[in-house]
């Protein structure tokens, strides 16, 4: 089927699901009266007072979405004799919750409106041309000359000028700046989905960030921003994250705390923003973040730093909402991740992590010049240990059919495995549609193991460590009720394992410091091709979004 394209030299679109409504065509954006037509990103909170408010005087609506409620408003503006700036600016005081939006006008043709509010917001420049967009990268295939519009602007646009208004009405400078547009263009080259592009690209992104953060030569932590701290005077670290960034956070906590004795407390930024937390004047904040764009972890960083914290964040975007309110910015170097699942922004994650807590653990003089020469160069190996997990494929695609047919999966593991774990759930259940739970493994008897039986696989992420002995003996409980054994280790666990496996997949030998980086492999490609198998759309999983800007 093919489509020509509507006539006009002025249009606005939007690709969401249902947050209010069923994914249907009356739900769907923009949504439009006779004299303006509305896209909206967010969640307008108090949409029902005001449908009621509005459907008094006259208004007559036909989808369920918050969103309807915005156009109406405008309308009834637009009827009350306001010019369309006039009557944007009237509306959206009214509006509570989180927005970005965007306006076209009935007989304006040269004329877009634009406001933001707790979701973000971009206006690309272009050659006799304007537009309005999430960010850079959703711009990048247009311009590469983006303006930011900080929390609670608004623009007023044509295709020769261009006006930004505060919450007050006044005229706000902006900062203009060129996105590097190469970086964020991308294609899936010769693979099937952006998510097998993404994961086999991880050695190269994480031998990328590893160079930024490292004095390969003099094997020592070179950080490319000098901190407005001493980690002498931390005495607490929060580490707030949500999704697959909090379980990097989880995996950071066993490093700081061993690396540097430093206290971390972890949170899902959903959780934080709003329990209150007691936090000490002049502790650090991390919050980790792919898009920089994530409504609860900016809402986390933003508490953290009204309670006088030092705030570092670990992003993808480095001109992100995120990035530009904190204090400190350390890139993950990624690369533009398209699949919804994240892969080498996670891998990337971690390495900054490692590397941040290194530079603590010397800096507080709990690692030696030798001991941290010895830490790099186990991060110096890690493109090349990875490189060598990514074999295993061939092995995980059989593997993929047995898994695609079982109704649920169990992920164990111990340490700085044990997040892994919960990450392996998490991505087996959101590319493949399986119900899945990750647990460490000393938990199995406290519940977990009543799950187990014979038609139930049990991966167990388990290189040869100080707690290999522990994990095997969860193993022998699993193998006494039926269940399935998927183990993944190195030579040295497969050869000391003593109970029979389904699958033994092995991993190149390394030292434990950093087994997350190279683990995380064949958990995410066997999420990959059990999605693959069972049909589901693997860059794109239903009901999910790539950056979830709102709550």
């Amino acid at each position: 089927m093919s489509y020509s394209p509507p006539a006009g030299q002025s249009g606005i679109g939007h690709t969401r699901w249902a947050t209010h409504g069923k994914p249907t065509e009356s739900n769907a954006h923009p949504h439009a009266t006779d004299n303006v037509a509305v896209v909206h990103n967010g969640i307008i909170e108090n949409f029902r007072e005001l449908r009621a408010e509005l459907e008094r005087n006259g208004a007559e609506f036909y989808s369920e979405t918050d969103t309807e409620v915005v156009v109406h408003l405008v309308e009834f503006y637009l009827k009350n004799g306001y010019s369309p700036q006039d009557a944007v600016q009237a509306s959206l005081p009214r509006l509570r919750g989180a927005f970005a939006l965007a306006f076209l006008f009935k007989g304006h043709d040269d004329l877009l409106i634009g406001a933001c509010k707790g979701s973000p917001l971009a206006i690309g420049h272009g050659n006799g041309e304007v537009y309005l967009g999430s960010d850079a990268l959703a711009l990048a295939p247009l311009t590469d000359t983006i303006t930011y519009l900080e929390d609670g602007d608004w623009a007023v646009l044509t295709r020769a000028t261009c006006v930004i208004y505060g919450t007050d009405g006044s005229v706000v400078p902006r900062e203009t700046s060129k996105s590097d547009v190469s970086s964020l263009l991308a294609d899936k080259a010769n693979y099937r989905h952006f998510m097998a592009k993404e994961i086999h690209e991880q050695p190269t992104v994480v031998g990328k960030t590893l160079a930024h953060y490292l004095d390969v030569a003099a094997k020592r932590v070179a950080l490319p921003v000098a901190l407005p701290f001493d980690f002498n005077s931390i005495e607490r670290i929060s580490i707030t994250a949500c999704g697959t960034a909090s379980y990097a956070g989880h995996i950071a906590k066993y490093w700081f705390e061993r690396l540097a004795r430093l206290s971390v407390e972890i949170d899902v930024a959903s959780e934080f923003r709003y329990r209150e937390a007691p936090l000490r004047r002049g502790d650090l904040a991390i919050v980790i973040s792919q898009s920089g764009e994530t409504a609860d972890t900016l809402a986390a960083l933003r508490y953290a730093k009204g309670q006088g914290l030092h705030t570092i964040s670990v992003v993808n975007v480095p001109t992100s909402t995120i990035a530009r309110e904190s204090e400190s910015v350390l890139p993950t170097l990624a690369g533009a991740e398209i699949g919804v699942a994240s892969t080498k922004a996670f891998l990337c994650q971690l390495m900054v992590l490692a590397v941040l807590a290194i530079a603590a653990g010397r800096e507080r003089g709990k690692l030696s010049e030798i001991d941290e020469s010895k830490l790099v160069q186990e991060l110096i190996e890690m493109p090349r240990l990875i490189a060598a997990a990514l074999l295993v494929e061939p092995q995980i695609e059989k593997l993929a059919r047995y898994i695609a047919a079982a109704r649920a999966a169990l992920y164990l593991g111990r340490g700085t495995s044990a997040p892994l774990a919960l990450e392996g759930a998490l991505k087996l259940k959101e590319i493949s549609y399986i119900h899945s739970e990750g647990y460490a493994a000393g938990e199995l008897k406290h519940g977990p193991i009543a799950l187990v039986d014979e038609a139930m696989p049990v991966v167990v992420i388990a290189p040869y460590d100080g707690v290999f002995e522990k994990t095997i003996s969860n193993m022998q409980e699993v193998a006494a009720r039926g269940g399935k054994i998927i183990l993944i280790t190195d030579a040295k666990g497969a050869s000391e394992a003593t109970v029979d496996t389904l699958v033994t997949i092995v991993l190149p030998t390394m030292v434990a410091s950093f087994t997350p980086m190279v683990y995380a492999i064949p958990v995410q490609l066997l999420a990959y091709h059990t999605g693959v198998v069972s049909g589901a759309d693997v860059d794109q999983p239903r009901n999910l979004a790539k950056s979830v800007t709102v709550e």
